[in-house]
């Protein structure tokens, strides 16, 4: 056995004896829920003054209510036309998504348009937009719980920085909004614990799957991303990278039956490769 090999073995080695000795029991173990410990904040504070209203008359928007045609229509977008889309249909993606419906309790937990593990909703949504009627290009939040977005900032080249947020997907920068999803941990860990990472991997389909229905829905198109630059995304959106930061993104924009061709040039490699 050489020396590399020998180092593998007692670093393992090392490895079960802690465990061994430091990992509780399971049937031991409490959440901070069950130790009486108080529960996280719903919902992230607004973090400007910058607040923009949004209706909810979706009544004025065209809806596709042919739910089995939504659900066979529903596909990956990737090309998109630059075109503008109205603030009525950004505010519906965002209710279809993260829209909060009534609040259990006092301030126990949110219903929303979407399930979640325990109602915990663990994730805040940030934006990048473009091309939206009425708003001015830049880096916004949504605040769910009185259905508004902030913009936080103006930042330069943002193209630029939605492809290197994007690790280099050049298409993404053409939607008119990248939603970024942030996972706020305690809110999660409080009630799950050790587990956390279970739900939350559950509740990202969950938004995203609704993202894409609404988007379908209304004759947009998006994709869901899970390669993204955590740590450039937590820097701009300004996140601590511990207890909460960036780790999944959909860009959504408009797009035309004239593009059929140029979405099947991202899977030519299929052929190409004789996969």
């Amino acid at each position: 056995m050489n020396d590399l090999k020998k180092e593998i073995v007692k670093r393992v080695e090392e490895g079960r004896n802690w465990l061994r000795t430091n990992i509780v029991k399971i049937e031991d173990y409490k959440t901070d829920q069950e130790l009486k410990k108080p529960q996280p904040p719903l919902v992230k504070k607004p973090m400007t003054n910058n607040v923009i209203e949004l209706s909810l008359n979706f009544n004025d928007l065209e809806i596709d209510n042919d739910f089995l045609h939504v659900i066979n229509s529903r596909e990956s977008h990737r090309v998109y036309t630059q075109e503008k889309i109205s603030l009525l249909e950004l505010s519906y993606l965002l209710w279809c998504s993260q829209g909060v419906k009534e609040i259990r309790g006092k301030s126990y937990a949110t219903l929303r348009t979407v399930p979640c593990g325990g109602a915990r909703h663990e994730f805040e949504c940030y934006m990048t937009i473009q091309n939206v009627e009425g708003l001015k290009d830049g880096l916004y939040h949504y605040l769910p719980m009185k259905h508004q977005i902030e913009f936080l900032k103006q930042i330069d080249n943002l193209k630029d920085f939605i492809s290197d947020s994007l690790q280099g997907q050049r298409w993404a920068d053409k939607a008119n909004v990248v939603l970024y999803y942030s996972f706020v941990c305690y809110r999660a860990e409080w009630r799950y614990g050790i587990y956390a990472h279970r739900m939350v991997s559950c509740d990202a389909g969950h938004i995203t799957q609704n993202v894409y229905l609404a988007a379908t829905s209304i004759g947009l198109g998006g994709c869901a991303i899970g390669a993204v630059n955590g740590n450039l995304c937590d820097k701009y959106f300004d996140l601590d990278g511990e207890e909460e930061f960036i780790f999944y993104a959909m860009p959504v924009g408009t797009i035309s039956e004239k593009d059929v061709d140029k979405e099947k040039d991202f899977y030519k490699f299929v052929e190409e490769e004789g996969l």
